[in-house]
């Protein structure tokens, strides 16, 4: 059988229309040409490295293990911020050390992490506000070559953990926020569908969502039992309650955004 080729998976807010991405593409390739590039997404809301990391948390357990992940939303690009490699549920994770990786360092306990800094495994080039291109695809390249993470740079004790927002429960009622926004307008929020059958075991009785100025009465099954008119919520398959309108947008509807409260009474 022959043997499979090293997967790279790509995560950042470029976009498409610039040469970013496919600069970072030419790196991987003309360092190992073998490599399989995998395209996650490239439409990261600018700088928002909560919604890379929820995309992030989302995904990676369904890629095969040994990928390696690349995931760039640098607002503190060209500053002192190190350069992390991060192993971690039998994969690798390279990017910036600026809390993106929070959620894979919480969900996987017994990560390891290196600095990147050994001038061996990057581009030399002018400028400093490239890193995706100059750090991060070659050292993502390497490693799929088989170069040990040890020889990128000493191990990191203390990376970056951003705050991650928690449900909490306060003189019975739950209170989370909205945590992503996916293209259909959906509100997908931090409160999980163990929450609310805990919440609901301590109430006995079925539950009230508060959103904005809406009121929506418990939770339906899917998005066909739904209103068009008003917003209904249901358990998405990462197991998250998600506010949506049937065919049409919430976001639009409730013009609400990330960190919006929800509210279960």
């Amino acid at each position: 059988m022959p043997e499979a080729r090293p997967l790279i998976a790509l995560l950042t807010d470029f976009g498409e229309r610039d040469s970013f991405v496919a600069s970072m593409k030419g790196v991987i390739l003309s360092i190992n040409v073998s490599a399989h590039i995998v395209d996650l997404s490239h439409q990261i809301a600018s700088h928002q490295i909560q919604e890379a990391g929820y995309f992030l948390k989302s995904c990676y357990r369904y890629f095969p293990s040994g990928t390696i992940y690349v995931a760039v939303v640098d607002p503190g690009v060209g500053t002192e911020r190190r350069a992390l490699l991060v192993s971690a549920a039998g994969s690798i994770f390279v990017g910036p050390d600026n809390g993106l990786f929070t959620e894979i360092l919480e969900q996987e306990v017994g990560a390891k992490v290196w600095q990147i800094n050994n001038p061996q495994y990057r581009l030399e080039t002018a400028g400093s506000t490239f890193d995706g291109r100059d750090v991060f695809a070659p050292a993502a390249a390497w490693l799929s070559k088989g170069v040990p993470p040890s020889f990128f740079g000493p191990v990191v004790h203390d990376p970056i953990r951003r705050a991650v927002a928690t449900p909490v429960c306060h003189e019975d009622v739950l209170i989370g926020k909205i945590v992503s926004i996916d293209r259909f307008g959906n509100l997908i929020s931090n409160i999980t569908a163990r929450q609310i059958q805990e919440f609901r075991g301590a109430t006995g009785q079925s539950v009230e969502i508060h959103i904005g100025a809406y009121i929506i009465g418990d939770v339906v099954g899917s998005y066909s039992q739904g209103h068009r008119q008003s917003p209904s919520a249901l358990i998405n398959s990462e197991g998250n309650l998600e506010i949506f309108l049937q065919e049409d947008s919430a976001v639009r509807c409730l013009q609400v955004g990330i960190g919006e409260e929800v509210r279960l009474c």
